[in-house]
């Protein structure tokens, strides 16, 4: 089911009751853009400790918007059968009164929603106002657009708390003005509705109004209370449901982040708060592309480079005849997916996250013990050991631990390249020779030295073998107490002042034989 914001409101207490009554949800997120154009030598990279790299991510984050949320609410009907209900949410900042984001597109991730099929034109076929420019964004090699103080008619409108309390005083200053999402002709209408109800109406009458609803709903109200000051509105059914469930992603750490800047707060500048923000919001988070990279090898399966992929060879090796195997099937009101493969849309993506987690619990739970089919919370015990760690794509730490310490990663060792013959060198000069080869992230250590860290350790065999006894360019294993400059300083300053204690001790004693 594809929502707006014309269907949200109207759909939200059934959203909200399946919810509530679920056993867990998919989760998937789709951006104008993933990663800033970031300065040479700036970008993320395996030496960032998760810190460092979260000050990065949280430049793009700040920089690009949702446009897409999926959730996929599955419940346990019955023994091992799940339920799927997927949905899509289209999404565009707020903009009213005092509030108008400005955010950019990225040419590559625009063009690769589009290549799977992401429907650009259903998100944009309503542009009510478009005000101001359309200009290139600012920055070196910069792809994306920036659209400035405009409103889509479908994309349901959001804020995070920040904005909203921010909203909130601009409105009980007075300071606000409508950019509405009602044509003249409702506004009218409901207008002069009430300006005839008035005349007859005594003190403690009421007149309910129709067809309005969402983000109208806020409208109509601002502007019933400016042209008519005697009289007062107020929206039925405004309730609030605080729920935690097991959300499940994959690679779902730009995800987590989005939602924290954009529902929530924005993004602190500490790590540390970020972590404990998330926890605090989702105490139960499951990342199977964490999970996959531990147990993959284990069960020895084929490699797979997309969750689509991963999903695929999981269906194929777990047996569906077995009677305890989850069975999942979409309900009957949700069923776009039944028969159809859609790949990186954002309910599909869910999907996908719920599915892969249920055949990932069972193998890990390991069908000797199970005999009816384990229920939910045996599938949870199952995956105790993943719960809160989220896969890092990119830094000096593997995974984020949402709920304690960041565990070191098991990477493949530092390398140190030294070069002669070759002045002026830098680090995109070393990365573009090693990258024909294989990939390196690349420090400066000393003016012709340098740090090389990989992800794979079959790249670490290769260069120490090709560039072992290289005359320009010598790849070895990097010993700190041999190549850290500041051991190498240490030592020297030792050296000398061992040399000046010796001649010391040399000349002052041969001054007190003399005597």
């Amino acid at each position: 089911m594809e929502l707006g914001t014309g269907q949200f409101a109207q759909s939200l207490p059934h959203l909200r009751a399946l919810v509530l009554g679920c056993d867990f949800l998919g989760f998937d997120m789709e951006f104008t853009g993933l990663h800033s154009v970031f300065p040479q030598g700036k970008q993320p990279s395996l030496f960032d400790s998760p810190a460092e790299w979260y000050l990065k991510a949280r430049r793009s984050v700040q920089k690009f918007t949702v446009n897409q949320l999926g959730l996929s609410i599955f419940s346990n009907e019955k023994s091992n059968k799940y339920v799927a209900r997927c949905y899509n949410f289209f999404l565009f900042p707020t903009t009213f009164g005092v509030m108008d984001s400005e955010f950019s597109f990225q040419a590559s991730s625009i063009q690769f929603l589009t290549h799977y099929g992401f429907d650009y034109n259903k998100m944009w076929s309503s542009i009510l106002s478009c005000t101001e420019d359309v200009r290139p964004c600012v920055g070196v090699g910069s792809l994306g657009t920036q659209i400035r103080k405009w409103f889509l008619k479908d994309g349901i409108p959001y804020m995070n708390q920040v904005q909203e309390k921010k909203l909130q005083q601009g409105l009980l200053a007075g300071n606000w003005k409508v950019r509405s999402t009602l044509d003249k002709d409702k506004v009218k209408k409901v207008i002069d509705d009430v300006t005839c109800w008035v005349p007859s109406a005594e003190e403690g009458d009421s007149m309910v109004l129709h067809n309005i609803s969402g983000f109208q709903l806020f409208e109509i109200q601002l502007i019933l209370r400016q042209a008519i000051p005697d009289v007062w509105t107020e929206p039925f059914g405004d309730q609030k449901v605080m729920v935690k469930k097991p959300v499940v992603g994959h690679n779902m750490l730009m995800d987590l982040l989005h939602l924290h800047d954009k529902f929530y707060k924005p993004l602190p500048e500490s790590y540390e708060e970020f972590k404990r923000n998330i926890h605090s919001l989702f105490p139960v988070l499951i990342d199977t592309k964490n999970v996959t990279k531990s147990i993959w090898k284990e069960f020895q399966f084929p490699r797979a480079s997309n969750l689509l992929e991963i999903y695929e060879i999981l269906c194929s090796d777990l047996n569906p005849t077995n009677p305890t195997c989850p069975v999942i099937a979409h309900a009957s009101d949700c069923s776009k997916y039944a028969d159809k493969k859609s790949p990186h849309e954002a309910a599909y993506d869910a999907f996908l996250c719920g599915s892969v987690l249920l055949k990932l619990a069972h193998l890990l739970l390991g069908s000797d013990t199970l005999e009816n089919g384990p229920s939910f919370s045996q599938y949870l015990s199952a995956l105790t050991k993943y719960l809160n760690q989220v896969n890092l794509i990119r830094a000096g730490v593997s995974k984020i631990n949402f709920s304690g310490t960041d565990v070191p990663s098991q990477r493949p060792p530092l390398l140190i390249a030294s070069v002669r013959g070759w002045p002026g060198v830098d680090e995109e000069q070393i990365y573009q020779i090693l990258k024909a080869l294989c990939k390196f992230d690349v420090r400066r250590l000393t003016e012709n030295q340098f740090l090389l860290l990989s992800n794979k350790f079959k790249d670490v065999r290769v260069v120490l073998r090709d560039y072992k006894a290289h005359p320009n360019l010598r790849i070895s294993l990097y010993h700190h107490w041999r190549h850290s400059p500041q051991v190498n300083c240490l030592l020297q300053i030792c050296g000398i002042v061992a040399s000046w204690s010796l001649l010391a001790f040399v000349f002052g004693g041969s001054q007190w034989y003399a005597m």
